[in-house]
């Protein structure tokens, strides 16, 4: 099995960061497209297991809580009750989450 060497890998980082597309860093490295997507699921979880050893026990003294509004297939005005009793669409979706006001962190709970 090829693996990509560690500059390689740094490059194509280094353009997700930047904001370009899977597509174009394709063309820009001349990695693979799944070579990629593999990447990324590797960092996610490298990256979630750092921060499940790193991030404990925050002292976190002012939370500021956030919303962010949605919709999942349509808004709720729109949506016709027969939708509901299926439950398969369910207009207006709010998410809320807290911030530590200092660090910037997102506190976890689980």
């Amino acid at each position: 099995m090829n693996r990509m060497d560690t500059v390689r890998r740094a490059q194509v980082v280094r353009c997700l960061i930047e904001g370009c597309s899977i597509n174009s860093t394709v063309r820009m490295t001349g990695v693979a497209k799944h070579t990629i997507l593999k990447l990324l699921v590797d960092l996610g979880e490298a990256y979630a297991e750092f921060l499940d050893k790193t991030m404990q026990n925050l002292p976190c003294e002012r939370l500021q809580a956030d919303e962010a509004w949605s919709f999942c297939y349509a808004k709720q005005k729109n949506v016709k009750p027969e939708h509901f009793e299926n439950g398969g669409y369910a207009g207006d979706i709010w998410t809320w989450i807290a911030i530590d006001a200092d660090t910037k962190l997102i506190p976890r709970t689980c």
